[in-house]
């Protein structure tokens, strides 16, 4: 009995061996994915989007609307005769929202007084500015000691909102976008669609893209679908594309349409839904935004803020404001034009050296026959 004893505090002593729950020849690498998205779902994901647009045009609604949250909750409405002569301001708000345990840290950067002014000349600048001023900090972070805690408030999209009640792009928008396309991700947006007819939207939205493959404006592109993506994205990605530029209704207003309730807007000859695909783009813009938001995140890091940083490294780290840049651009013009001065001397004292070459050999021919 007492050996018995022994061997079973023995057995119990023994480490129990390490069992493969896999099948023969499986490594477990496959598993990665699975752990990025544990680690990725545990820390949040951040996405800044910039709202510019004319005054009225229903930006805040829309925003309200995407997120189903109020991030305006305080706002007070200037009267004409403030906007006069109010300027460009640059407001961010920042909201955490969170959907099935997964966080977004979502930061909305609004721009009101944006082309309010009778002189607009100059109004995006400060968009401009606080563009750069973001990959100014980022880089700062960056190349810090601590790295570890950097908060991403980089402008990752920018919904341009284009009236529709012109008959397309005013050169407040060309000059605009032709300003920041090479800093920030540009998707169109045609506001409050619901004053359009069908046929007078799709007449705008074709007379939009002649005008931006005009001006040459680089607007943000969805990527292609993989050839290993399953039909119904494929066919989603190019519904997606053959929608730009987006046209929507924004509405924050519970309607009963149908016998359900619906968000929407309630005019006499009936209810136009907001999410309603028929009636308007809005469904396919947050699409668009939700199933492509890490690609514009990564568009911005790998286009946008490496151009930023190889600029910045050119200069030497040097921080380069507009009159800095203005005089470089001066400095430049003044050297080429120094330059095509001195070709021009030169093929001139050529062409007088050619002729007194040839002034004098005749001369020598002429006195040999006399």
């Amino acid at each position: 009995m007492e050996i018995e004893k022994t061997s079973l505090k023995m057995s119990k002593q023994q480490p129990t061996q390490f069992i493969n729950p896999e099948t023969p020849g499986y490594v477990g690498f496959a598993n990665l994915p699975n752990q990025v998205h544990r680690k990725s779902v545990k820390k949040g994901f951040e996405f800044t989007l910039m709202v510019v647009g004319e005054s009225g045009l229903g930006k805040s609604t829309l925003i309200n609307s995407l997120f189903l949250t109020d991030l305006y909750p305080e706002r007070i409405i200037p009267g004409a005769a403030e906007k006069i002569e109010r300027t460009v301001q640059i407001e961010a708000s920042t909201v955490e929202i969170e959907e099935r345990g997964v966080k977004l840290r979502l930061t909305v950067v609004d721009t009101p007084g944006y082309g309010d002014a009778i002189n607009c000349r100059d109004c995006f600048k400060t968009i401009i500015a606080y563009i750069d001023e973001q990959f100014e900090r980022y880089l700062h972070d960056e190349s810090g000691l601590n790295r570890r805690h950097i908060v991403d408030n980089r402008v990752h999209c920018c919904f341009y909102f284009i009236s529709p009640f012109g008959h397309g792009l005013k050169p407040l928008d060309v000059a605009f976008m032709k300003a920041i396309h090479n800093k920030v991700n540009i998707v169109p947006v045609i506001a409050k669609a619901d004053t359009l007819t069908l046929k007078e939207r799709e007449r705008l939205k074709k007379r939009i893209l002649d005008e931006i493959e005009e001006h040459n404006i680089k607007i943000y592109h969805l990527p292609d679908a993989e050839s290993d993506e399953d039909e119904d994205f494929k066919e989603q990605t190019r519904l997606l594309k053959a929608s730009i530029p987006f046209s929507v209704v924004g509405s924050n207003q519970l309607i009963e349409a149908k016998g359900k309730k619906v968000r929407g807007r309630l005019y006499p000859w009936g209810v136009v839904e907001v999410e309603n695909p028929e009636h308007n783009d809005f469904l396919k813009l947050r699409t668009m935004l939700i199933t492509h938001m890490q690609d514009l995140q990564e568009v911005t890091q790998d286009l946008h803020y490496e151009n930023f940083r190889s600029e910045r490294l050119k200069r030497g780290g040097r921080k380069v404001d507009n009159e800095d840049m203005n005089k470089d651009q001066i400095l430049l013009e003044k050297e080429a034009e120094l330059r095509r001065m001195q070709e021009m001397i030169a093929r001139m004292q050529a062409q007088m050296q050619l002729q007194l070459q040839g002034g004098d050999g005749d001369g020598g021919a002429h006195g040999h026959h006399v």
